[in-house]
């Protein structure tokens, strides 16, 4: 069974995208979320949650998020419950924060990053593996506790702020 890959962009990472997608639509099953068209005035949070929520979700075992520079769609994923975004211009860092951090979403910047090296980065994360380590699992584990406890904080405040 191929690997699911949800795959978004703004019109920052529109050209990237779709050489992006063109390389990898044969080995993966790919979920194209947008941007369909180019536009000048969409905004990267619409396709960065789009993918986010496809990896929370399930519906992907992975997404790519491209804008200009990356660093938007990181933060804006990062904002969904169970997402790991990292924003990596490099193959080191796309495989090692799989293999350590069990990396869900890569992050790239069109503005930053060349198409060559663009699809040598994608591979590296799409091909990495969880090492499943005690050490990592227990890091892992940490990040998904605390990631809990700002959850209930969350509602308690939303709560509290309703009692008033």
């Amino acid at each position: 069974m191929k690997l699911s890959v949800a795959l978004g962009a703004d019109h920052g990472g529109f050209t990237l995208k779709n050489d992006i997608f063109k390389r990898i639509q044969n080995a993966y099953e790919v979920l194209d979320l947008g941007a369909h068209t180019f536009d000048s005035a969409d905004d990267y949070p619409d396709f960065a949650c789009a993918v986010a929520q496809a990896v929370a979700s399930g519906k992907a075992e992975r997404g790519i998020i491209i804008c200009g520079s990356g660093v938007g769609a990181c933060i804006v994923a990062n904002k969904i419950p169970g997402i790991r975004a990292s924003l990596c211009h490099d193959t080191y860092s796309a495989r090692q924060g799989v293999e350590h951090d069990n990396l869900n979403i890569l992050c790239l910047g069109a503005r930053i990053i060349g198409i060559e090296l663009a699809a040598e980065v994608v591979a590296a994360f799409l091909e990495a593996r969880f090492s499943g380590e005690e050490r990592h699992c227990r890091r892992l584990e940490k990040i998904l506790a605390i990631e809990r406890q700002a959850l209930q904080e969350s509602k308690k405040r939303s709560h509290d702020e309703l009692q008033r």
